[in-house]
């Protein structure tokens, strides 16, 4: 596998470049990246079609710096020279794992100090430079797409904070054990969990800036999709333990035309160092599995491409808003629910059942967007008369 971007690099082109950039991060930055691209083409189309308003935003012009600026100007510097300086003086420790040290409270105050206060500066004389006797009030339009960043970072925020928080209900006994290390760590996020916090996170803030929850919800459906597969890969990449049950059976005839690690693959140099030891390697990342598992990362890469595909195309035809928005939860749901056969994770008892944390969500999503169709049908009704 490749726990770090370079790794990847020098494997494909047989160079020997170390960047302190895991496979995993880039992936996950990457998702969030191309979905506000998404995200955003959907918000200027919805406005185009006048679905979703134009909101007017008032601002001071010429006033004094206010204190929240400072504060904020101020802790911003300090954070970046912190961990900035941090990184510059002590180079080696953060390439050798720059999650644990970004994480940890390693850093250098006097450069904290120095870009704290230079930052919180320039606002002070950015402010007193352009302050004017009577400070102006003026009004600008603000559209939907332009949003888009603020809709990225919540979605950010909330959703790493909400994966985390439910991957630890889901290894409570990983808690106890080593309560820090689960907490900061980066591998085993649960979607689910990222999903539901920040697609609350996002609709709160939509519902601030008067576009209705059908419409935001049908915007962002594509892009959630297209990003969970991209996310995917990272998970590929990097081996974080998201792969499959046991499989050593022979690979089908009718998949030969296909690699043999797409149907069943043993992640050597996966990033949990999980298996075995491999023989003759040092480093970091020495581990391979004992056994093939299937890799079922790959095929819910392959899946959310093929639901995001799916949305693009009907996503114009649909009439009543919220629509795209329950075909995305059903078919999410559905091929969670189905991929979690071949997953390996914890078992739940429900009601005679015996299922997973992501199958029993899937089935609430598959429920949600079946009766959703008919809520926001009969909400469209209800608006139009």
């Amino acid at each position: 596998m490749f726990p770090y971007v370079s790794d990847l690099i020098n494997y494909i082109f047989g160079t020997r470049l170390r960047l302190p950039v895991l496979s995993y991060g880039f992936m996950l930055a990457t998702a969030f990246v191309i979905a506000a691209f998404i995200l955003n083409r959907e918000l200027r189309r919805l406005e185009r079609e006048n679905k979703i308003p134009v909101q007017e935003h008032k601002r001071v012009i010429g006033g004094p710096a206010r204190i929240m600026e400072l504060l904020f100007s101020g802790l911003s510097g300090f954070i970046f020279g912190w961990k900035g300086a941090g990184i510059l003086l002590d180079y080696a420790n953060f390439s050798a794992n720059p999650q644990e040290y970004i994480l940890s409270s390693k850093g250098s105050l006097s450069g904290a100090l120095i870009l704290g206060g230079l930052f919180l500066f320039i606002t002070w004389h950015q402010k007193k430079k352009s302050r004017l006797k009577e400070p102006v009030i003026i009004v600008t339009p603000v559209h939907p797409y332009q949003l888009t960043i603020n809709f990225t970072f919540i979605a950010a925020i909330f959703g790493i904070a909400g994966s985390k928080v439910f991957d630890i209900i889901e290894h409570m006994n990983d808690l106890f054990l080593d309560p820090i290390g689960t907490i900061f760590s980066f591998s085993g996020l649960s979607f689910y969990g990222g999903l539901i916090c920040a697609g609350v996170a996002i609709v709160y803030y939509a519902h601030r800036n008067k576009i209705r929850f059908p419409y935001i919800a049908d915007a962002v459906a594509p892009a959630l999709i297209l990003a969970y597969a991209i996310g995917r890969i990272g998970c590929q990449l990097a081996g974080d333990g998201c792969w499959g049950i046991m499989n050593t059976a022979p690979q089908p005839s009718w998949l030969g035309f296909l690699p043999g690690w797409m149907w069943a693959f043993r992640f050597p140099h996966n990033v949990i160092n999980e298996g075995i030891r491999m023989t003759g390697c040092t480093g970091d990342h020495c581990f391979i599995l004992q056994n093939p598992v299937f890799p079922t990362s790959f095929y819910e890469t392959v899946l959310g491409v093929i639901i995001f595909v799916i949305l693009w195309i009907i996503r114009k035809k649909l009439t009543i808003p919220g629509h795209l928005f329950c075909i995305y939860l059903i078919l999410n749901g559905m091929e969670r629910y189905f991929i979690e056969k071949i997953r390996m994770n914890r078992i739940y008892p429900v009601l005679g059942m015996h299922l997973t944390q992501a199958e029993i969500i899937a089935l609430g999503l598959i429920i949600f967007g079946t009766a959703g169709f008919w809520y926001f049908k009969k909400l469209e009704k209800k608006r139009q008369h």
